[in-house]
Protein backbone atom coordinates (compact mmCIF):
# COMPACT_ATOMS: atom_id res chain seq x y z
CA UNK A 1 0.00 0.00 0.00
CA UNK A 2 1.29 3.24 -1.34
CA UNK A 3 2.73 5.73 1.74
CA UNK A 4 0.61 9.25 1.81
CA UNK A 5 0.33 12.27 4.13
CA UNK A 6 -2.21 13.05 6.38
CA UNK A 7 -4.55 15.58 5.96
CA UNK A 8 -2.92 17.93 8.27
CA UNK A 9 0.45 17.52 5.82
CA UNK A 10 -1.90 17.92 2.52
CA UNK A 11 -2.88 21.16 4.17
CA UNK A 12 -0.14 22.79 4.88
CA UNK A 13 1.23 21.36 1.19
CA UNK A 14 -1.85 23.49 -0.28
CA UNK A 15 -1.24 26.57 1.92
CA UNK A 16 2.66 26.90 0.81
CA UNK A 17 1.45 26.41 -2.84
CA UNK A 18 -0.45 29.17 -2.72
CA UNK A 19 1.74 31.19 -1.35
CA UNK A 20 4.88 30.84 -3.03
CA UNK A 21 2.58 31.01 -6.17
CA UNK A 22 0.73 34.39 -5.25
CA UNK A 23 4.43 36.45 -4.61
CA UNK A 24 6.38 37.93 -7.14
CA UNK A 25 9.63 38.95 -5.88
CA UNK A 26 11.80 36.21 -6.10
CA UNK A 27 14.20 36.96 -3.17
CA UNK A 28 11.36 36.71 -0.72
CA UNK A 29 9.56 34.01 -2.65
CA UNK A 30 12.96 32.27 -2.25
CA UNK A 31 12.87 32.21 1.54
CA UNK A 32 9.59 31.23 1.74
CA UNK A 33 9.95 28.60 -0.31
CA UNK A 34 12.60 27.13 1.91
CA UNK A 35 10.67 28.32 5.40
CA UNK A 36 7.71 26.08 3.46
CA UNK A 37 9.89 23.02 3.15
CA UNK A 38 11.22 23.22 6.83
CA UNK A 39 7.86 23.35 7.65
CA UNK A 40 6.59 20.33 5.76
CA UNK A 41 8.84 18.46 7.05
CA UNK A 42 9.00 19.45 10.82
CA UNK A 43 13.18 20.15 9.71
CA UNK A 44 15.42 22.10 12.51
CA UNK A 45 17.40 23.29 9.53
CA UNK A 46 17.10 24.08 5.71
CA UNK A 47 18.57 25.67 3.12
CA UNK A 48 17.78 26.66 -0.38
CA UNK A 49 20.98 26.50 -2.68
CA UNK A 50 20.68 28.53 -6.15
CA UNK A 51 23.02 27.33 -8.93
CA UNK A 52 25.59 29.05 -10.66
CA UNK A 53 25.20 29.67 -14.55
CA UNK A 54 27.12 26.76 -15.10
CA UNK A 55 24.93 24.19 -13.05
CA UNK A 56 28.19 22.81 -10.95
CA UNK A 57 28.65 25.59 -8.02
CA UNK A 58 26.33 27.42 -5.32
CA UNK A 59 25.60 30.91 -6.52
CA UNK A 60 23.39 31.36 -3.12
CA UNK A 61 22.60 30.07 -0.19
CA UNK A 62 19.65 30.84 1.97
CA UNK A 63 19.01 29.32 5.42
CA UNK A 64 16.68 28.68 8.02
CA UNK A 65 17.38 27.77 11.72
CA UNK A 66 20.86 29.52 11.82
CA UNK A 67 21.02 33.12 12.80
CA UNK A 68 23.26 35.87 12.09
CA UNK A 69 25.68 35.46 14.19
CA UNK A 70 26.29 31.77 14.03
CA UNK A 71 26.82 32.58 10.09
CA UNK A 72 29.48 34.93 11.06
CA UNK A 73 30.59 32.31 13.54
CA UNK A 74 30.76 30.00 10.38
CA UNK A 75 31.99 32.22 7.67
CA UNK A 76 32.14 31.34 4.55
CA UNK A 77 28.87 29.95 2.53
CA UNK A 78 29.03 26.62 1.10
CA UNK A 79 29.85 26.21 -2.74
CA UNK A 80 28.61 22.40 -3.45
CA UNK A 81 30.79 20.42 -1.84
CA UNK A 82 30.12 17.00 -0.53
CA UNK A 83 26.64 15.71 0.52
CA UNK A 84 25.47 19.27 -1.53
CA UNK A 85 27.71 18.65 -4.70
CA UNK A 86 25.94 14.52 -4.48
CA UNK A 87 22.28 15.94 -5.10
CA UNK A 88 23.82 18.32 -7.79
CA UNK A 89 25.22 15.60 -9.70
CA UNK A 90 22.23 13.25 -9.29
CA UNK A 91 19.79 15.18 -9.78
CA UNK A 92 17.26 13.33 -7.23
CA UNK A 93 15.86 13.22 -3.86
CA UNK A 94 18.53 12.64 -1.38
CA UNK A 95 17.42 10.72 2.25
CA UNK A 96 20.38 9.71 4.61
CA UNK A 97 19.58 8.62 8.12
CA UNK A 98 22.95 10.19 9.07
CA UNK A 99 24.85 12.77 6.36
CA UNK A 100 28.32 12.10 8.01
CA UNK A 101 28.31 8.23 7.82
CA UNK A 102 28.07 9.18 3.47
CA UNK A 103 31.32 8.41 1.64
CA UNK A 104 30.96 11.99 0.10
CA UNK A 105 31.00 13.56 3.50
CA UNK A 106 33.40 16.41 4.16
CA UNK A 107 32.55 16.78 7.60
CA UNK A 108 31.37 20.39 8.52
CA UNK A 109 33.26 23.91 9.09
CA UNK A 110 34.11 25.34 12.77
CA UNK A 111 31.41 26.55 14.85
CA UNK A 112 28.77 24.43 11.97
CA UNK A 113 26.14 23.47 14.47
CA UNK A 114 26.07 19.63 14.16
CA UNK A 115 23.61 17.42 11.75
CA UNK A 116 22.47 14.27 11.30
CA UNK A 117 19.24 13.25 9.56
CA UNK A 118 19.36 14.82 5.35
CA UNK A 119 16.75 14.87 3.01
CA UNK A 120 17.38 16.99 -0.20
CA UNK A 121 15.27 17.55 -3.14
CA UNK A 122 16.00 19.62 -6.52
CA UNK A 123 13.98 22.32 -7.97
CA UNK A 124 13.68 22.06 -11.36
CA UNK A 125 12.75 24.97 -13.92
CA UNK A 126 11.80 22.76 -17.16
CA UNK A 127 14.36 20.12 -17.69
CA UNK A 128 17.15 22.16 -16.19
CA UNK A 129 17.99 22.37 -11.89
CA UNK A 130 17.61 26.03 -10.66
CA UNK A 131 18.99 24.67 -6.96
CA UNK A 132 18.47 22.67 -4.11
CA UNK A 133 16.30 22.15 -1.37
CA UNK A 134 18.26 20.73 1.87
CA UNK A 135 16.85 19.89 5.23
CA UNK A 136 18.69 18.10 8.29
CA UNK A 137 17.15 16.94 11.86
CA UNK A 138 14.07 16.16 11.94
CA UNK A 139 12.86 17.76 15.29
CA UNK A 140 10.80 14.80 16.26
CA UNK A 141 15.40 13.19 16.47
CA UNK A 142 14.10 10.94 13.36
CA UNK A 143 14.86 10.24 10.36
CA UNK A 144 13.13 11.85 7.62
CA UNK A 145 10.35 9.41 5.98
CA UNK A 146 8.41 8.82 2.49
CA UNK A 147 6.06 11.55 3.52
CA UNK A 148 8.38 14.08 4.05
CA UNK A 149 9.96 13.21 0.86
CA UNK A 150 6.33 13.23 -0.98
CA UNK A 151 5.57 16.39 0.72
CA UNK A 152 9.01 18.59 -0.18
CA UNK A 153 8.97 17.01 -4.03
CA UNK A 154 5.18 18.65 -4.38
CA UNK A 155 6.33 21.80 -2.78
CA UNK A 156 9.41 21.86 -5.54
CA UNK A 157 7.13 21.37 -8.20
CA UNK A 158 4.90 24.15 -7.50
CA UNK A 159 8.45 25.86 -6.69
CA UNK A 160 9.35 25.59 -10.15
CA UNK A 161 6.45 26.97 -11.71
CA UNK A 162 6.83 29.90 -9.39
CA UNK A 163 9.99 30.92 -9.72
CA UNK A 164 9.29 30.86 -13.47
CA UNK A 165 6.79 32.95 -12.95
CA UNK A 166 8.99 35.67 -10.78
CA UNK A 167 11.86 35.58 -13.07
CA UNK A 168 9.00 35.93 -16.12
CA UNK A 169 7.75 39.52 -14.56
CA UNK A 170 11.26 40.56 -14.12
CA UNK A 171 11.43 40.27 -17.53
CA UNK A 172 8.90 41.96 -18.57
CA UNK A 173 9.69 44.83 -16.53
CA UNK A 174 13.28 44.99 -18.09
CA UNK A 175 12.73 44.67 -21.29
CA UNK A 176 11.23 47.74 -23.40
CA UNK A 177 8.45 46.18 -24.65
CA UNK A 178 4.94 47.93 -25.87
CA UNK A 179 2.77 50.36 -23.67
CA UNK A 180 0.51 47.97 -22.17
CA UNK A 181 3.49 45.49 -21.08
CA UNK A 182 2.25 45.80 -17.37
CA UNK A 183 -1.08 44.08 -18.96
CA UNK A 184 0.90 41.44 -20.58
CA UNK A 185 2.59 40.77 -17.55
CA UNK A 186 -0.48 41.04 -14.97
CA UNK A 187 -2.48 38.45 -17.44
CA UNK A 188 0.65 36.07 -17.37
CA UNK A 189 0.87 36.25 -14.04
CA UNK A 190 -2.83 35.46 -13.34
CA UNK A 191 -2.92 32.61 -15.75
CA UNK A 192 -0.36 30.96 -13.55
CA UNK A 193 -2.18 31.86 -9.97
CA UNK A 194 -5.17 30.28 -11.93
CA UNK A 195 -3.32 26.77 -12.86
CA UNK A 196 -1.53 26.82 -9.49
CA UNK A 197 -4.98 27.50 -7.30
CA UNK A 198 -6.36 24.68 -9.76
CA UNK A 199 -3.84 22.23 -8.52
CA UNK A 200 -4.04 23.34 -4.78
CA UNK A 201 -8.03 22.41 -5.15
CA UNK A 202 -7.07 18.98 -6.97
CA UNK A 203 -4.65 18.52 -3.71
CA UNK A 204 -6.95 19.43 -1.56
CA UNK A 205 -9.74 16.84 -3.29
CA UNK A 206 -7.22 14.28 -2.85
CA UNK A 207 -7.40 14.65 1.76
CA UNK A 208 -10.59 12.77 1.24
CA UNK A 209 -8.93 9.89 -0.35
CA UNK A 210 -6.18 9.78 2.02
CA UNK A 211 -7.55 6.78 4.52
CA UNK A 212 -10.43 4.52 2.17
CA UNK A 213 -8.11 5.09 -0.57
CA UNK A 214 -4.33 5.93 -0.14
CA UNK A 215 -3.61 4.96 -4.22
CA UNK A 216 -6.22 7.35 -5.32
CA UNK A 217 -4.87 9.56 -3.47
CA UNK A 218 -1.07 9.24 -4.47
CA UNK A 219 -1.83 9.31 -8.35
CA UNK A 220 -4.03 12.15 -7.61
CA UNK A 221 -0.98 13.88 -5.70
CA UNK A 222 1.37 12.67 -9.06
CA UNK A 223 -1.47 14.47 -11.24
CA UNK A 224 -1.02 17.67 -9.85
CA UNK A 225 2.63 17.54 -10.14
CA UNK A 226 2.53 16.43 -13.56
CA UNK A 227 0.31 19.85 -13.96
CA UNK A 228 2.50 21.87 -12.56
CA UNK A 229 5.02 20.76 -15.14
CA UNK A 230 2.50 21.77 -18.16
CA UNK A 231 2.28 24.94 -16.42
CA UNK A 232 6.07 25.58 -16.34
CA UNK A 233 6.15 24.86 -20.04
CA UNK A 234 3.75 27.15 -20.71
CA UNK A 235 5.76 29.64 -18.96
CA UNK A 236 8.93 29.08 -20.58
CA UNK A 237 7.07 29.15 -23.86
CA UNK A 238 5.87 32.88 -22.85
CA UNK A 239 9.73 33.79 -21.79
CA UNK A 240 10.94 33.01 -25.26
CA UNK A 241 8.15 35.13 -26.88
CA UNK A 242 9.42 37.88 -24.92
CA UNK A 243 12.59 37.50 -24.90
CA UNK A 244 12.65 36.99 -28.73
CA UNK A 245 9.99 39.60 -29.32
CA UNK A 246 11.97 42.25 -31.05
CA UNK A 247 15.16 40.05 -32.28
CA UNK A 248 15.43 39.36 -36.07
CA UNK A 249 17.05 35.98 -35.33
CA UNK A 250 15.06 32.93 -37.64
CA UNK A 251 14.06 30.02 -35.52
CA UNK A 252 11.63 27.61 -35.59
CA UNK A 253 10.16 28.62 -32.45
CA UNK A 254 9.81 32.20 -33.52
CA UNK A 255 8.21 31.05 -36.51
CA UNK A 256 5.31 28.82 -34.47
CA UNK A 257 4.64 31.97 -32.68
CA UNK A 258 4.17 34.55 -35.22
CA UNK A 259 2.03 31.88 -37.24
CA UNK A 260 0.13 31.74 -33.85
CA UNK A 261 -0.25 35.58 -33.79
CA UNK A 262 -0.94 35.80 -37.70
CA UNK A 263 -4.14 33.46 -36.93
CA UNK A 264 -5.94 36.06 -34.34
CA UNK A 265 -7.50 38.43 -37.13
CA UNK A 266 -8.90 35.02 -38.61
CA UNK A 267 -9.94 33.66 -34.96
CA UNK A 268 -10.81 36.65 -33.03
CA UNK A 269 -8.21 35.59 -30.51
CA UNK A 270 -4.52 34.52 -30.61
CA UNK A 271 -3.91 30.65 -30.09
CA UNK A 272 -2.06 29.44 -26.96
CA UNK A 273 1.37 27.78 -28.31
CA UNK A 274 3.25 25.24 -25.85
CA UNK A 275 6.32 24.17 -27.28
CA UNK A 276 8.72 21.71 -25.86
CA UNK A 277 11.82 19.96 -26.85
CA UNK A 278 14.91 20.59 -28.80
CA UNK A 279 13.05 22.69 -31.42
CA UNK A 280 15.34 24.92 -32.79
CA UNK A 281 18.15 22.42 -32.72
CA UNK A 282 16.75 18.76 -32.92
CA UNK A 283 15.03 19.40 -36.88
CA UNK A 284 15.81 20.07 -40.46
CA UNK A 285 15.10 22.43 -42.45
CA UNK A 286 11.95 20.59 -44.30
CA UNK A 287 10.10 18.97 -41.19
CA UNK A 288 10.30 22.49 -40.03
CA UNK A 289 8.80 24.00 -42.93
CA UNK A 290 6.02 21.01 -43.43
CA UNK A 291 5.20 21.62 -39.81
CA UNK A 292 4.44 25.63 -40.31
CA UNK A 293 2.99 24.59 -43.78
CA UNK A 294 0.58 22.63 -41.77
CA UNK A 295 -0.11 24.39 -38.70
CA UNK A 296 -1.13 27.67 -40.63
CA UNK A 297 -3.89 24.93 -42.83
CA UNK A 298 -4.94 23.25 -39.48
CA UNK A 299 -5.54 26.96 -38.08
CA UNK A 300 -7.18 28.59 -41.24
CA UNK A 301 -9.46 25.24 -41.31
CA UNK A 302 -10.73 26.39 -37.93
CA UNK A 303 -11.07 30.04 -38.69
CA UNK A 304 -13.17 28.86 -41.64
CA UNK A 305 -15.42 26.02 -39.90
CA UNK A 306 -15.28 25.02 -36.56
CA UNK A 307 -16.79 28.27 -34.69
CA UNK A 308 -14.01 28.08 -32.02
CA UNK A 309 -13.45 30.52 -28.84
CA UNK A 310 -10.52 28.50 -27.68
CA UNK A 311 -6.79 27.19 -29.96
CA UNK A 312 -4.47 24.83 -28.18
CA UNK A 313 -1.25 24.50 -30.32
CA UNK A 314 1.52 21.96 -28.98
CA UNK A 315 4.63 21.30 -30.35
CA UNK A 316 6.87 17.83 -28.89
CA UNK A 317 10.27 16.99 -30.29
CA UNK A 318 11.45 14.26 -28.57
CA UNK A 319 11.60 10.61 -30.79
CA UNK A 320 9.19 12.14 -33.03
CA UNK A 321 8.20 15.37 -33.97
CA UNK A 322 4.07 15.88 -32.64
CA UNK A 323 1.91 18.79 -33.74
CA UNK A 324 -1.32 18.96 -31.73
CA UNK A 325 -3.81 21.84 -32.08
CA UNK A 326 -7.31 21.74 -30.09
CA UNK A 327 -10.24 23.58 -30.52
CA UNK A 328 -13.26 23.70 -28.56
CA UNK A 329 -15.71 24.42 -32.02
CA UNK A 330 -18.63 22.08 -33.54
CA UNK A 331 -16.17 18.69 -33.91
CA UNK A 332 -14.70 17.29 -36.34
CA UNK A 333 -18.43 16.86 -38.11
CA UNK A 334 -19.56 18.43 -41.92
CA UNK A 335 -18.35 21.68 -41.12
CA UNK A 336 -14.74 20.45 -40.30
CA UNK A 337 -14.65 17.85 -43.46
CA UNK A 338 -15.73 20.92 -45.45
CA UNK A 339 -11.45 21.63 -45.08
CA UNK A 340 -11.45 18.78 -48.17
CA UNK A 341 -8.79 19.37 -49.50
CA UNK A 342 -6.94 21.00 -46.82
CA UNK A 343 -7.20 18.21 -44.49
CA UNK A 344 -5.68 16.22 -47.52
CA UNK A 345 -2.76 18.11 -47.96
CA UNK A 346 -1.73 18.00 -44.54
CA UNK A 347 -1.97 14.18 -44.62
CA UNK A 348 0.44 13.87 -47.63
CA UNK A 349 3.00 16.37 -45.86
CA UNK A 350 3.23 13.86 -43.16
CA UNK A 351 3.08 10.76 -45.12
CA UNK A 352 5.89 12.30 -47.41
CA UNK A 353 7.68 12.26 -43.91
CA UNK A 354 7.11 9.05 -42.96
CA UNK A 355 4.75 10.35 -40.25
CA UNK A 356 0.97 9.94 -39.57
CA UNK A 357 -2.22 12.52 -38.91
CA UNK A 358 -4.85 12.24 -37.01
CA UNK A 359 -8.24 13.91 -36.51
CA UNK A 360 -10.87 13.10 -33.71
CA UNK A 361 -13.53 14.74 -31.77
CA UNK A 362 -13.11 15.74 -27.98
CA UNK A 363 -15.37 16.26 -25.18
CA UNK A 364 -17.26 18.09 -24.79
CA UNK A 365 -16.88 19.69 -27.66
CA UNK A 366 -14.13 20.16 -30.01
CA UNK A 367 -11.53 18.99 -32.43
CA UNK A 368 -8.19 17.33 -32.17
CA UNK A 369 -5.65 17.36 -35.06
CA UNK A 370 -2.43 15.26 -34.07
CA UNK A 371 0.61 15.53 -36.82
CA UNK A 372 3.25 12.76 -36.14
CA UNK A 373 6.40 12.34 -37.92
CA UNK A 374 9.90 11.06 -37.26
CA UNK A 375 12.49 13.53 -36.09
CA UNK A 376 15.03 12.14 -38.82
Amino acid sequence: MATVAGPKAMRRLVDAVMAIGSELELPVMLRLIIESAVDLADATYGALGVLDDTGTRLAEFITVGIDEEAHARIGKLPEGHGILGVLIIDKRPLRLPNLTEHPDSYGFPPNHPPMSSFLGVPIRLRDKIYGNLYLTDKKSGEVFTDVDEELVVGLAAAAGVAIDNARLQELVKDMALVDDRDRIARDLHDSVIQRLFATGMSLHGALGLIKPNPDKASVRVQAAIDDLDITMKQIRTAIFGLENSGSDEESLRADVLAVARDAEGALGFEPRVLLDGPIDTGLDSRIGGELLTTLREALANIARHAGAHRVDISITVEGDVTLEVRDDGVGPGEAFRAGGKGLANMLHRAERLGGTMEIQGVEPSGTLLVWRVPKG
